[in-house]
């Protein structure tokens, strides 16, 4: 396979592993990654990213176009069939005989040993002889009429949206219900493009304009046209936001983690809707606060900031592992009023008395982020939702234990999913009378409305959500309560 184009190769690898292992797309990217200039680096990604987060729409192409299942087919040809499809239909830029001839060589070699792994498994399983030629078959048959299929495919319906913007059923049909028609197509719509880039400048070190000078060398403007943002370009590189006065949203290409802004701790990367939590607290200087599952620290160090460094913030994160980066992240931004405790966030933290404010972000299915995150879609499921739902409710309660009288409760979630939203703080106002809805309809920390207010009011307008294809970031939903 040393003919085919290296960014080819790379995102071969990672669907194959997203797939066949089970691993997780941006860890195995980086691995994969390593050894690749910034221009291939980009382009694998943004192949093995779309080749995964289309996988439901190109199963059902492949399908049709090879004239039998998916499941019959072996799944390193799959993935082989996946990766060129996508790049057919959905990319462009190359020729269409270069994408189909590199998918052919790599379905050509699909039966050897992977690195690590092993002969190659998945449907069928050992080695593959003669795939090559179905692949080659069915991609030359995509560049015939692949764009007519595409051009067939409606979203009329939850099941024939779910096929054409590649969610799974269950999560368009719960969209096509509590958002209805027009909203769910939207979202499932905009799900498929490329997640904002968003820094969080850390204003115990500075300002965001500052920040956005001093990195305007880092953007590769040049690089890369595909991944770029179509809002209207910056002076700098940069946007910022008018609800959000630490927040940057990044135009092209950027190495968060080779700049030496980010070494310094001048930013860390959060996308804008989790910026909202902590201006939703309000977490004033002097105050004790309490951030339950608080790894990997943006909301910590942010609730740090904004409290300017005076008081306490207590940490919790029960896996000593991502306690320990999260305590690597308090010490790179100098958030030193940030205490680290390795605690189950579900069990009452004994000894540390009342909080004046408490932020509950505990696990879910995180349906908000699914433009950031290629392989979640395929691996949430309405089995997980309903566990989840459980662990929610366990660690609100310990989070409201955790509130002194006259304190504060803040509960956010990066989902859009009204069982762990909605429903949960529903469940949790009846059984405690001693908590009420702050209304959340004329928050400051949104914006005014017109001035770019970021948010959909819910809960009669005492709760926000925010949707990726209104806001232009991740999906949020934050209640904030007040115990009596």
């Amino acid at each position: 396979m040393s003919a085919v184009a290296p960014a080819r190769v790379c995102a071969y690898a990672v669907v194959r592993r997203v797939f066949e292992d089970g691993a997780y797309a941006d860890l195995v990217l980086r691995e994969s990654a390593r050894e690749l200039d910034a221009r291939d680096r980009a382009l694998a990604m943004r192949l093995a990213y779309g080749a995964i987060q289309r996988r439901g729409t190109l199963d059902y192409l492949i399908a049709l176009l090879a004239e039998r299942p998916v499941e019959r087919l072996d799944a390193p040809l799959l993935a082989a069939l996946r990766l060129g499809l996508y790049e057919l239909l959905y990319l462009g830029g190359a020729p269409d005989h270069a994408i189909v001839a590199d998918a052919v060589e790599l379905a050509k070699g699909a039966g050897a040993p992977r690195p690590g792994r092993g002969v190659a498994a998945g449907r069928g399983g050992g080695q593959v002889r003669g795939g090559h030629g179905l692949v080659n078959a069915v991609l030359r048959r995509a560049t015939r009429e692949g764009q007519a299929l595409l051009g067939r495919l409606d979203e009329e319906t939850p099941a024939s949206a779910a096929i054409k913007h590649s969610h799974p059923l269950w999560v368009a049909q719960m969209w096509w219900e509590e958002l209805g028609p027009v909203e769910a197509r939207a979202l499932l719509a905009f799900d498929n493009e490329p997640a904002e880039l968003a820094l969080r400048a850390n204003t115990l070190l500075g300002d965001a304009p500052t920040l956005a000078v001093e990195l305007q060398a880092g953007v590769q403007r040049s690089a890369a046209p595909e991944l770029r943002d179509t809002r209207a370009p910056s002076a700098t590189g940069f946007q910022t936001d008018p609800v959000l006065p630490e927040a940057l949203v990044v135009e092209g290409p950027f190495d968060v983690h080779g700049s030496p802004q980010w070494r310094s701790g001048a930013f860390i990367a959060q996308s804008r809707a989790a910026m909202l939590p902590a201006r939703i607290l309000a977490a004033q200087p002097g105050e004790r606060v309490l951030d339950l599952c608080a790894a990997p620290g943006g909301k910590t160090t942010q609730i740090a900031a904004l409290m300017e460094n005076r008081g306490e913030v207590v940490a919790v994160e029960r896996n000593r592992r991502r306690a320990a980066e999260l305590q690597r992240t308090a010490e790179r931004l100098r958030a030193t009023c940030v205490r680290v405790v390795l605690a189950d966030a579900s069990q009452p933290l004994a000894g540390e008395g009342g909080f004046d404010r408490v932020l509950v972000d505990p696990p879910c299915s995180g349906l908000g982020t699914l433009q950031a995150r290629a392989d979640l879609r395929w691996r949430a499921t309405p089995e997980r939702v309903s566990g989840l739902v459980e662990v929610q409710r366990t660690i609100l309660a310990s989070g409201a234990a955790a509130v002194r009288p006259g304190g504060v409760l803040v509960y956010s979630t990066c989902t859009i999913s009204p069982s762990e939203n909605e429903r949960q703080i529903f469940a949790f106002l009846e059984s405690n009378p001693q908590f009420h809805l702050d209304d959340l309809g004329s928050e400051p920390a949104l914006g005014a409305a017109g001035a770019g207010r970021i948010g959909t009011p819910v809960m009669d307008g005492r709760a926000v959500l925010t949707l990726p294809h209104r806001d232009r970031t991740a999906g949020f939903f934050i209640a904030r309560l007040r115990r009596a």
